[in-house]
């Protein structure tokens, strides 16, 4: 497999392939680390890792959806495993998402703004916090490792992702319907939905109110298929508690959340 070192983003939530990373950065820290991407070749892509927080917390004021904490005074002269106990790779999950950062804005102030897009999966090999950021060696994770070189394969991999895939989506309009009320409009119509098998587990782990712990484990399901069958399971039973519920929190499924960090 291949494997890279790449700068580690800590955050309590998780990232999917395809989706869209908001960042708001002011620790120095994760400055650093900006900085030096923002000098990449405009040409070459600006890629970090950001993975889940598993021990610890981010020291960070936090964002819709996040422990309500915020930064120690001294928060800018913090070391780069700070806050992650003595050996930071315990604190992290080990499979994260690779960020392709396409804007990196830095402010007047010196903190950035950040707007990244989730890749691939990789698995934390090692967690280096010698430098001014914490970085990681990671090596690569397919989507669907057994059918690799395995033609057959392949296709029955595929045609049973295809088959899960619908059962998904029809769960997922089921369960956007129920919880925004019959009369509210949901999150995406028929036509906005995808058709990649892969594209949909990830948009549906992404979308629907799971805990972080669940969204972990949704992005390290070893294939496509399973991600799948956990996510009907999820959505059945999400959506039979929120039928039986008197009221439902207002929730937004259409604004994704800024990660200050």
């Amino acid at each position: 497999m291949t494997t890279a070192r790449l700068p580690l983003f800590p955050l309590n939530a998780v990232l999917f392939p395809g989706l869209v990373l908001p960042l708001d950065v002011f620790e120095e820290r994760y400055r650093a680390m900006m900085r030096e991407l923002a000098a990449t070749d405009e040409d070459e892509p600006r890629r970090f890792v950001v993975v889940a927080i598993r021990e610890g917390r981010q020291t960070a004021r936090t964002g819709r959806g996040m422990p309500d904490t915020a930064p120690a005074p001294d928060a800018g002269e913090r070391a780069p495993g700070d806050g992650f106990g003595p050996d930071p790779a315990q604190a992290f999950h080990r499979v994260g998402c690779v960020a392709d950062a396409a804007k990196i804005r830095e402010r007047a102030d010196g903190s950035f703004e950040v707007l990244a897009t989730g890749t691939v999966r990789v698995r934390l090999l090692s967690v280096d916090a010698s430098g001014p950021y914490l970085t990681a060696e990671v090596e690569d994770l397919p989507e669907n490792p057994a059918a690799e070189g395995d033609e057959t394969g392949r296709t029955s991999a595929d045609e049973e992702a295809a088959a899960l895939s619908e059962g998904v989506l029809r769960a997922f309009r089921s369960y956007q319907k129920r919880l925004a009320g019959a009369s509210e409009r949901s999150l995406t119509t028929g036509a906005d939905l995808p058709d990649d098998p892969s594209v949909v587990s990830y948009l549906v782990a992404a979308a629907a109110v799971l805990d972080v712990p669940t969204k972990q484990r949704l992005l390290q399901a070893p294939d496509t298929a399973t991600r799948l069958r956990e996510e009907l399971a999820l959505l059945r039973k999400e959506t039979a508690v929120i039928r039986h519920l008197p009221s439902l929190p207002a929730i937004d499924l259409t604004r994704a959340p800024t990660h200050p960090n």
